[in-house]
C-alpha cells in the first residue's frame, strides 16, 4: 500500500519550530515577571516587618539613630520597588507582544496542519477508490473466468 507524503512537511516542521521558539520566549518572560513580582512582594514584606519592629522600639527612650536608619532603609526599598514596578510595566508590554507573536505562530502552524489533514483525507479517499476499483476488477475477472469455465464444460 502506498504511503502518504505531505509535500509541505518541511514547512510544517519549520512552523512548529517557530512556535516552540515563541513558547520559550513567552516562558522566559513569564519567569522574569514572576521573579520581579516575588522581589516586590519580599520588599513589601520586609517593609511590613520593619514597621512592626520599629513599633516595638517606640516604647521607652527613642534611639534617633535607629529611626534614621529605618527611614533611610525604607526609602531605599521604596525607590527599588518603584523601579521594579516600572520594569514590570515594560515587561508586561513585552510579554503581551510575545504572546501575540505566539498566537500568530500557532495559527500559522495550525493552518498547515489543517491543510495536511485535508490532503490526507483526499489521499485516503483516493486510496479507497483505487482499492474499490481493484476489487471490482478482480470480481469482473473472476466472473469472466467462471463464464469461460462453464462454456467449456457445456
Amino acid at each position: 500500500m502506498a504511503k502518504f507524503r505531505f509535500k509541505l512537511e518541511p514547512v510544517l516542521k519549520a512552523r512548529c519550530h517557530v512556535e516552540q521558539q515563541r513558547q520559550r520566549e513567552v516562558a522566559a518572560l513569564e519567569r522574569e515577571r514572576q521573579r520581579i513580582e516575588d522581589h516586590i512582594r519580599s520588599q513589601q514584606q520586609f517593609l511590613a516587618d520593619s514597621k512592626l519592629q520599629l513599633r516595638d522600639h517606640l516604647f521607652g527612650p527613642l534611639a534617633t539613630n535607629d529611626l534614621r536608619l529605618h527611614a533611610a532603609s525604607g526609602l531605599r526599598i521604596m525607590r527599588e520597588a518603584d523601579r521594579l514596578v516600572v520594569e514590570l510595566a515594560g515587561l508586561h508590554q513585552r510579554l503581551s507582544r510575545a504572546r501575540q507573536s505566539l498566537i500568530e505562530a500557532t495559527r500559522d502552524r495550525r493552518a498547515i496542519e489543517l491543510l495536511r489533514e485535508k490532503r490526507f483525507q483526499e489521499w485516503k479517499a483516493g486510496q479507497e477508490k483505487a482499492e474499490a476499483a481493484a476489487l471490482d476488477e478482480l470480481v469482473v475477472q473472476r466472473a469472466a473466468r467462471s463464464d469461460l469455465i462453464q462454456e467449456s464444460h457445456e
